[in-house]
């Protein structure tokens, strides 16, 4: 009579789901580190090998190995077991397919394969290699689940498939994620495992750099030892790319993407980026793949920057992904996270064993039949007196028992000698006989050598290893590379010149330089901002959308700002007031912008202040400058900053002033000094004349260039510089601007080399560009030509030159 015992439900459902899990993880989802096959995978295969669909026989109905597989070892449902036979055989889900489909197996579009009625199939050349020498007692068999059938607890391997092929799975409360790797590359580790078992990771490394996706693309180098160390990790893949042309516009051409993506959802998702306007340099998308290969076109805008569209795709699609590897396999019955080097030393281990047993197989069947043949030898040194003894035999046991006792033989070699056949009685045949003996003898002393050197053994590891390398490795697909993983602002702008302008009233914009057209020198010029009533734009400038703009005050602050960061707006409006972008205190002013790339380049920072002071400070005191601000020079009370540029060291600068002087120096008359330092004289004023310094100008050292004076009412001229004279700091300096009522004052000296253009705005926002080479060389003292034709009651208050690839 049986008893009922109660328990706590808590601890039923605890001990059966704990059960559950272990049955999840070792029977179903994780692979064994040694073949690296789930069970279904395992039973497909060795299913097939039983039904005879290896490699030299034509396919079969996927339905016929199907059917064979769950009626005998797998009791699940008929399209769990087709799925994964169609993965088997998918080219872009496994480096090496171990099946050898034949028909609609699906595609890299997720498209599905065709009903296993349809379709054939059969163990591939190179999975036909993880069955080698089952039947030679070199792995474990259990029941199948209705114990009328035998299947095997691992596959003998020849393939190193867990690292070749990787795996992907998920379990309970765990998963695992390998990947696949190149089989030359692989057996080459190996190889250097079984000649040194301590070979580090670097070593290996040398051998296998890193994964081989079926699907190729790019592959970062960052992250790859660390995940081989630890068996957990994130590799970075991207899409292989090539750039061509179309009707002069640019396109991106993608003919590798990365493992595991979807070609159709991944065109849907750039379709998606360019309808949300995510990306608004695409014109065309097109899926352009055949059986020459995979090709995915996007057709850019007229104008976009290829490589801007490139990393804003690489951030927001698919072209770039990120393979999680956590290397968890199956250990002697239990899930463990491994190394690369352990699983190398797994497998090995696992290949040791199998040719081990195998040789043992191997030599105890030679033994069986050298015994065999022993005793077919001596009944045909004495066949006459043999036959004599079986002819007066009453029956066959007489005539066993008379061969044992008359010529002391086994039962098995006296029950072949009854076997044996008429016609091995010829000379020919014991000739045979004779020979099959010899080489069997030989066959054993080398595979008792084996079994008796541990050296041996592993050289035929080695050997059988290098033959699969030879018959089936292939060249590497993934291309390993370095490449910024993740992607800063910049990487998705477009570097393109801009100009910046700021009004006095403090407005300040971006416009991109297109906006700006040449004209002749002369012309009226177009409107380049909107301003109110009394409002001037009192500095423009020409940076890129990749470069730090610095910002100094007339209080002798700077502040720095992305280009890109700054708003964009047309010619025509004012843009966005500088409080809005900066923290200015009351009464300080923009006075100075300057753009830079690097704050950690070789030079120096050189101010000029109004009243004629010049300070020069390197440039890499500066590096953490922000929008916060720093001190850039200390002022003296009624003083400010009104210019600042770069120079190198062996540099000349020039100071001009408002009433037209001009003075030339060395920089190595200027000591450099610290961020918070005031500076020193540069110009001295003349008595009498209300002056002030407009214009700092860098020289390189003996440089033979020129100068471009422009004059507030628009005129301007071009001088050699050596018709300035090397002067030390602090004198009252040269004229180089005749002033007069007609020309006005002096409003700006540039340095220039007469291929650029020079643009020019007046205060009521009127904006020229032209030609320096248009513009007259005239000597020192001269005013020059009309430049810029102004109206009444306006005046040029900024010009500067524009490099002539603008």
């Amino acid at each position: 009579m049986s008893q009922v015992l109660p328990i706590e439900i808590t601890d039923e459902v605890k001990q059966s789901f704990i059960n559950y899990a272990m049955t999840v993880i070792v029977d179903r989802a994780l692979p064994d580190v040694r073949d690296g096959l789930k069970p279904v995978q395992r039973r497909i295969l060795y299913g097939a090998y039983q039904d005879g669909v290896v490699p030299t026989r034509k396919h079969v109905k996927s339905a016929k190995i199907v059917g064979e597989v769950m009626g005998k070892y797998h009791p699940h449902g008929d399209t769990a077991i087709y799925d994964t036979m169609v993965r088997l055989a998918q080219p872009w889900n496994l480096r090496y397919p171990l099946i050898d489909g034949q028909g609609n197996f699906g595609s890299v579009d997720n498209d599905p394969p065709a009903a296993q009625r349809y379709t054939e199939a059969r163990i591939s050349g190179i999975g036909f290699e993880m069955l080698q020498d089952i039947d030679k007692e070199t792995v474990g068999f259990y029941p199948s689940y209705d114990g009328t059938h035998q299947q095997p607890e691992v596959l003998p391997s020849a393939l190193p498939n867990l690292i070749v092929n990787g795996s992907a799975g998920i379990a309970v409360g765990m998963a695992t994620s390998l990947p696949p790797h190149n089989l030359s590359e692989t057996v080459d580790a190996l190889v250097g495992m079984i000649a040194d078992p301590e070979i580090s990771l670097e070593e290996i490394m040398h051998h296998m750099p890193g994964p081989d996706f079926p699907t190729g693309a790019k592959l970062s180098r960052r992250g790859i030892a660390e995940a081989y160390a630890s068996g957990r990790g994130g590799l970075k893949v991207r899409a292989r790319v090539r750039n061509e042309d179309k009707n002069g516009r640019a396109m991106l051409v993608f003919t590798e993407i990365p493992y595991q993506v979807n070609k159709a959802d991944l065109i849907a998702q750039i379709a998606g980026l360019v309808k949300n306007k995510v990306i608004e340099e695409i014109s065309a998308l097109r899926d352009e793949s055949d059986r020459q290969g995979m090709r995915i076109a996007v057709e850019l805008k007229r104008g976009a920057n290829p490589q801007v569209v490139l990393n804003k795709l690489y951030k927001h699609s698919r072209l770039q992904t990120t393979f999680s590897v956590n290397m968890l396999a199956i250990v002697g019955g239990e899930p463990k996270v491994l190394s690369l080097p352990q699983m190398l030393r797994y497998y090995l281990e696992h290949r040791g064993q199998v040719v081990r047993k195998r040789t043992e197989y191997e030599l105890k069947k030679a033994r069986e039949r050298a015994h065999i043949l022993e005793g077919l030898l001596i009944a045909l040194d004495h066949i006459d007196e043999v036959i004599a003894l079986i002819r007066a035999s009453q029956d066959a046991t007489e005539a066993r028992t008379g061969l044992i006792s008359r010529y002391s033989l086994s039962e098995i070699q006296a029950q072949a000698i009854l076997d044996m056949r008429l016609q091995r009685l010829v000379g020919l045949e014991r000739e045979k006989l004779q020979e099959e003996y010899r080489e069997l003898m030989e066959e054993i002393a080398r595979l008792e050598a084996i079994l008796g050197d541990e050296k041996r053994l592993w050289r035929v590891v080695r050997d059988e290893l290098l033959d699969i390398k030879k018959r089936f490795g292939d060249q590497r697909r993934t291309q390993i590379t370095e490449f910024e993983e993740g992607f800063n602002v910049e990487d998705l702008i477009d570097d393109e010149e801009m100009v910046i302008t700021l009004t006095a009233q403090g407005f300040m914009k971006r416009t991109p330089l297109e906006a700006y057209r040449a004209q002749g020198r002369g012309g009226v010029g177009a409107q380049a901002g909107k301003t109110k009533e009394e409002d001037e734009a009192i500095s423009v400038f020409v940076a890129s959308m990749h470069d730090t703009l610095l910002i100094f005050t007339n209080r002798g602050r700077v502040y720095g700002e992305k280009i890109h960061e700054l708003p964009e707006a047309s010619r025509q409006a004012r843009g966005t007031h500088v409080v809005s972008l900066l923290p200015l205190v009351e009464g300080e002013e923009v006075a100075a912008l300057l753009n830079v790339r690097d704050l950690t380049q070789e030079g120096y920072f050189v101010f000029a202040s109004q009243e004629g002071l010049i300070k020069k400070t390197e440039i890499k005191e500066y590096q953490n400058l922000s929008s916060a601000g720093l001190i850039a020079i200390n002022l003296v009370e009624n003083d400010a900053l009104i210019e600042v540029a770069i120079a190198q060291e062996g540099d000349q600068a020039m100071l001009a002033t408002l009433c037209g002087q001009a003075i030339r120096f060395d920089l190595s008359d200027v000591r450099s000094t610290g961020r918070a330092s005031q500076g020193v004289t540069g110009i001295r004023f003349k008595e009498g004349r209300e002056d002030r310094v407009v214009s700092l100008v860098i020289l390189p050292k003996d440089s033979e260039g020129e100068v471009l004076a422009v004059g507030t009412y628009g005129y301007g001229k071009r001088t050699l510089v050596s018709e300035y004279p090397l002067q030390g700091r602090g004198g009252q300096g040269v004229i180089t601007f005749n002033t007069n009522e007609k020309v006005g004052q002096l409003g700006a000296l540039i340095r220039v080399r007469g291929n650029e253009d020079l643009l020019v705005l007046s205060k009521r926002g009127i904006a020229i560009r032209t030609k320096v080479a248009s513009i007259s060389q005239y000597g020192r003292a001269t005013s020059g030509v009309k430049v810029m034709n102004l109206g009444e009651d306006d005046e040029m208050v900024s010009a500067f030159v524009i490099a002539p690839q603008d």
